[in-house]
This record gives structure tokens, sequence and C-alpha cells, in this order.
């Protein structure tokens, strides 16, 4: 199987031909379009339908069912490749070690959550970061780490 990125889940149903609203969408509309090959829980399907509902979040059909609740994904390879040194893709964060400016080791990024305001690093010492510039000082792919900023997080 082909390492397979998130990009969104079924959400609630959407008419009566088997479309339904994609919760936590990518912000990469392409993925949704029609003819494209997302993952459904792991096996392939093509989007046969896609439009956007209220709020602007894509509503699609696939070729197959789809139940509630399910994951769909999209293949690693198939992710255009970024510009700038300082970009990245958010689900490439997790697993990074994160450190204090200092050097003071905080743990390991587990999962990035999005917020309204901005995402959040939560490490897996319970540590949660804002991912923001003020934050953030350095995110090291290469190196496997991120550097933040003394204060953000509980001294130990």
């Amino acid at each position: 199987m082909a390492d397979l990125v998130r990009v969104g889940r079924v959400g609630r149903p959407h008419g009566l031909d088997g479309s339904f609203f994609v919760e936590e969408p990518s912000e990469r509309a392409e993925v949704f379009a029609r003819g494209a090959t997302v993952y459904l829980q792991g096996e392939p399907a093509k989007v046969v339908a896609s439009r956007h509902g209220s709020g602007g979040r894509p509503v699609i059909r696939l070729d197959v069912a789809a139940e509630r609740g399910a994951e769909l994904a999209v293949a690693r390879e198939t992710l255009p490749t970024l510009g700038a040194e300082d970009e990245f893709y958010v689900f490439e964060l997790v697993g990074l070690a994160v450190e204090e400016e200092g050097g003071r080791p905080l743990g390991r990024v587990r999962e990035v959550l999005q917020y309204p305001a901005n995402d959040v690093l939560e490490l897996d010492s319970g540590a949660s970061l804002p991912l923001v510039e003020a934050c953030v000082r350095q995110v090291d792919l290469s190196g496997g780490r991120i550097v933040v900023a003394e204060g953000f997080a509980d001294p130990d």
C-alpha cells in the first residue's frame, strides 16, 4: 500500500445519491476533484462527483459506499513539492523532537491539532505549543527537530 496522507474524513450525508460533506478537508481542493483517486480507509476510490457545499466545505461522492467517520487520504507521492526551504506539510512534524532554544528537550510531536486561530503541536510529554512564529523558531525536517522559544512550555 502507498504511503498515505490524511486529507479529511467522511462527514454527514448530502442528498440521496451517496454524496457527503468532507470533514476536516485538506486545503488542496484538487484532491477532491472529479476523477481524483482518494483512499477510503486505505482502499483506493474514485471521486465521481464534487462540488462545494455550505461553508465552502467539499461535497463529494465516491464510486464506493463510504461510512461516516471513515478516513480519506491520498498517496504521499502525489503531493506537490514545496518550493521554499521554510515550507513543510503539517504531517511532516509528527515524530519530530522539540527543544527550547537553550537546548532543553520538551518531547516529541504526537499530533498537530487544527484550531481556528492556529495549529497546536501536541507533544508526547503532555505539553501543547502553538504553531506560530513567536513560539516556533526553527523547523529542521532533515535534522528531525523543532526549536521553540523559551517560556512557552512549563519547566519540568
